[in-house]
């Protein structure tokens, strides 16, 4: 029998889940803090929801704070070695190769 494509593969979608999302520390930081404050979303489709414990504990920015500095070191190597602007944003997105 013939194996399916499965259509959210990377390829499939042209990657769209194979690239790193990250955020300047401290506007992240800003916006976690309104919401642990608030108790409730801030911003997003979720706005005014309350925040769960899960959610307020993701919003303590532990985890994220780990891809954030990542992305933003991998940034400023780029722009150092030369690279333009979209270039280096491009490749801070890019996840390591193992």
């Amino acid at each position: 029998m013939a194996k399916k494509e499965n259509p959210t593969t990377p390829a499939a979608n042209g990657g769209k889940y194979n690239q790193r999302r990250w955020s300047v520390p401290s506007k992240r930081a800003k916006g976690y803090a309104a919401d642990r404050k608030a108790k409730v979303h801030t911003y997003g489709k979720k706005e005014g929801a309350e925040l769960t414990d899960f959610e307020a504990g993701i919003r303590s920015g532990y985890l994220q704070c780990q891809g954030d500095h990542a992305g933003l070191y991998k940034y400023k190597k780029a722009i150092s070695e030369g690279k333009s602007k979209q270039e280096a944003a491009r490749i801070s997105r890019e996840k390591s190769k193992k």
